[in-house]
């Protein structure tokens, strides 16, 4: 996987460091520390102080390319991520993958028991959506917008539905074509939907919003695509996870069905893909989405 980012990546840092420090508060400040029977402590352990934090980044970008509502966006940024890490604690439980290390600690069925991590995920999805419907500072419009992007890309035809065809799948021979709805669903399309609520929150015509989905759509695909390759080439403290879960479960990834070297060049493509797709948005600041689609494809774990 080549093309390292460019002389831009220290002011891309910057941006970056900038954003997630602002966004960490905020997250901080709507996820309960008092909820009841230490429900509050194991929500907090599930989301805060940890992750890489792309779906957050890619909604600030977003909105920032297309000069949006910034409370909007940090309100979208905090729900995408309880969205995620809510999935994260369902799928690592023992009835899904059952997985004991996530970002690099015990996971939270682990930690808490299963019946606390489930109801920890249960109500960080439904705090995002309380996140996304504050009673002032946000347009009705916009938050109805903002939930509805959200919703689909958690429900039946995005994430969960994604998860189904996952646990499905084990065990079989699958075509790329297969694999690719699978993980369009199960990963890239909370991906995709993290740039779109970002875009939701400025004044982005059709044809930008079509572009940025078109490059949220390529860019979730590649974080999938490399996610399985460092599962094959990378160890279990790199990664904060366990390493070779997918192989040792028998479960068809990108590497399986193409070979490692394919999906190499696969991940390249799709990097490429997104940033032709910025390039036509008409959008004139789209610098940190292209960063960040190089980051996804050159990161190490």
């Amino acid at each position: 996987m080549g093309g390292l980012l460019s002389v831009d990546s220290g002011v891309f840092e910057q941006w970056r460091q900038r954003s997630l420090a602002a966004f960490e508060i905020a997250l901080d400040g709507f996820v309960p520390a008092g909820a009841p029977a230490g429900l509050g402590e194991a929500m907090r352990y599930a989301v805060l102080g940890g992750g890489k934090r792309l779906r957050p980044l890619l909604v600030l970008a977003a909105c920032e390319a297309v000069h949006g509502h910034t409370e909007a966006a940090m309100r979208a940024a905090c729900a995408v991520e309880l969205i995620h890490a809510y999935s994260l604690v369902h799928d690592d439980m023992p009835c899904m993958d059952d997985d004991v290390l996530r970002r690099g600690k015990p996971t939270t069925h682990v930690a808490f028991g299963e019946a606390v991590a489930m109801l920890a995920g249960d109500a960080m999805q439904a705090l995002a959506f309380e996140v996304l419907t504050p009673e002032t500072g946000v347009e009705p419009a916009l938050q109805a917008r903002l939930c509805a992007l959200l919703a689909r890309s958690a429900g039946y035809d995005g994430m969960a539905g994604g998860q189904a065809i996952d646990l499905a799948s084990v065990g079989k021979q699958l075509d790329e074509a297969t694999l690719r709805d699978m993980h369009r669903r199960k990963t890239g399309v909370l991906l995709q939907a993290s740039v779109l609520m970002g875009a939701a929150c400025g004044p982005a015509d059709a044809k930008a919003t079509a572009a940025l989905s078109d490059y949220g759509a390529a860019l979730g695909l590649a974080f999938q695509v490399v996610d399985d390759i460092l599962d094959v080439t990378q160890d279990s403290a790199v990664l904060g996870k366990t390493a070779g879960k997918d192989q040792d479960a028998n479960k068809p990834t990108y590497v399986s069905v193409l070979g490692l070297e394919a999906a190499g060049r696969l991940a390249d493509q799709l990097r490429d893909q997104a940033h032709r797709a910025l390039a036509a948005s008409g959008l004139t600041d789209t610098a940190w989405l292209g960063l960040l689609a190089d980051m996804v494809v050159e990161r190490n774990s």
